[in-house]
């Protein structure tokens, strides 16, 4: 499967195709019960223009890719990697980075809710999966330093509970969180994803990704940790 994707990523790379994702998705089982792996691979097209991925490394700083985050960007501005075979253990991956001492970002994410629940139209696991993803925030929070910034969000819709096996189209939640930070902020529905790459990048002091409004001062500023 991984020869075949490797071979249609060369031929789709160019005009006019250029299409944005080949993705291998190993499933094991009998026909009518097939079960995805957590062996999936994303063949990406890199990004367009420098990300805030990039900027951080120019400026010296460490981007951690944990779970798909490294084939979505094709690498580009990674430094460290690490797979994933579930949620849970993406959050074992993070609060372990988290618990260790570096300055830089940790980019983390949670695949189950898509692949395993919100594609398969499955809301009674989408939702065990997201007291799952609440019980542990205590942990990761504690984890936290003073000058750690966190951000939840999402990259699109899945509703599990609408027809097909589709994306959906929703707002998704922007959750920040700083330790000692007891004032509420409404961040607004923001225009772009591309604000909380900008946010990132003005929270590391560099240089701003040409797309995207930062909402930093909206937060009263931070440090890089």
């Amino acid at each position: 499967m991984y020869e075949i994707c490797e071979k249609a990523r060369k031929l789709t790379l160019d005009e006019p195709y250029m299409l944005g994702r080949i993705i291998a998705r190993p499933f094991v089982g009998e026909k009518g019960a097939f079960e995805r792996t957590s062996n999936r691979h994303d063949y990406a097209l890199k990004p367009f223009q420098p990300t805030a991925l990039n900027a951080l490394e120019e400026g010296g700083f460490t981007s951690q890719a944990i779970g798909k985050i490294d084939d979505i960007f094709d690498g580009e501005g990674i430094n460290d990697r690490m797979r994933t075979s579930s949620n849970m253990d993406g959050m074992d991956k993070l609060i372990e980075a988290t618990n260790k001492s570096f300055t830089g970002l940790s980019f983390l994410n949670l695949v189950d809710f898509d692949a395993l629940f919100g594609h398969r139209r499955d809301p009674h696991g989408y939702g065990k999966a997201i007291e799952e993803f609440d019980e542990r925030l205590p942990e990761l929070f504690e984890s936290l330093n003073a000058d750690d910034l966190l951000m939840i969000t999402a990259d699109h819709g899945n509703d599990p509970t609408y027809r097909g096996t589709d994306h959906t189209r929703e707002q998704v939640p922007l959750l920040v969180y700083q330790k000692g930070q007891n004032k509420s902020v409404n961040l607004g529905t923001r225009d772009t994803f591309a604000d909380v790459g900008a946010t990132i990048a003005d929270n590391f002091g560099v240089k701003m990704p040409e797309y995207g409004t930062s909402f930093l001062d909206l937060l009263g500023g931070n440090q890089p940790s």
